[in-house]
């Protein structure tokens, strides 16, 4: 039976089959014990998207107190729920991360708890998904974002609309004239300045 692990752009933590090509973690927020999630859905502000592998480790998910492993469809969806690339195991795609970040908002180098604070307010009302509102046409965002219309979750890249699934993506001819941004906007920021984010198309 499949652990409640998977992430959606909306942030939500859910139990599928599907599979992901990025970890990450929000702190501890599991019962090692019973491997099932406890009911606040974050411990701390430092939202990282991880390697599946690194240094041929191997980990037990949820099979321990030290964080629990949560998995994205791609680095695209990690975004959208408010994850940033680590610095430990992602050291390369983190440093040019937090360079297209900083030049993007206005930053000489922030250092990760910096990043962290302003994801934070820009992920979350209260417990709830934070949304904003587009101040571009949906199809003039930059390659990676994701917005949300009617309840669906769509990828921008290329100027073409794919909605989202666990399983993969769809392309989609819809309008997005009601969109809401997915995307926290100082990650928009760092996409229109370059940041090469890895999407599973």
């Amino acid at each position: 039976m499949p652990l409640q692990n998977r992430v959606s752009p909306f942030g939500e933590i859910v139990a599928t089959g599907h599979r992901g090509r990025f970890t990450g973690n929000r702190g501890i927020i599991h019962d090692p014990v019973t491997r099932t999630l406890l009911n606040r859905r974050w411990s701390s502000k430092a939202w990282i998207t991880c390697v599946c592998e690194f240094r041929g480790r191997r980990r037990k998910v949820m099979g321990g107190r030290s964080w629990t492993e949560l998995f994205f469809l791609d680095e695209a969806t990690s975004f959208a729920a408010g994850h940033r690339p680590c610095f430990y195991c992602r050291r390369d795609d983190a440093t040019t991360f937090r360079d297209a970040w900083a030049k993007g908002n206005g930053y000489a180098k922030p250092y990760a708890t910096e990043m962290d604070a302003v994801l934070h307010g820009e992920r979350i009302d209260r417990r709830e998904k934070r949304l904003h509102p587009l101040h571009t046409a949906a199809l003039k965002l930059p390659n990676g974002s994701m917005v949300t219309s009617e309840g669906e979750s769509y990828l921008i890249a290329n100027n073409e609309a794919w909605r989202w699934s666990f399983a993969g993506y769809s392309r989609t001819l819809t309008s997005l004239t009601d969109a809401k941004l997915l995307t926290p906007p100082s990650i928009v920021n760092a996409l229109r300045e370059g940041y090469p984010v890895q999407i599973g198309l």
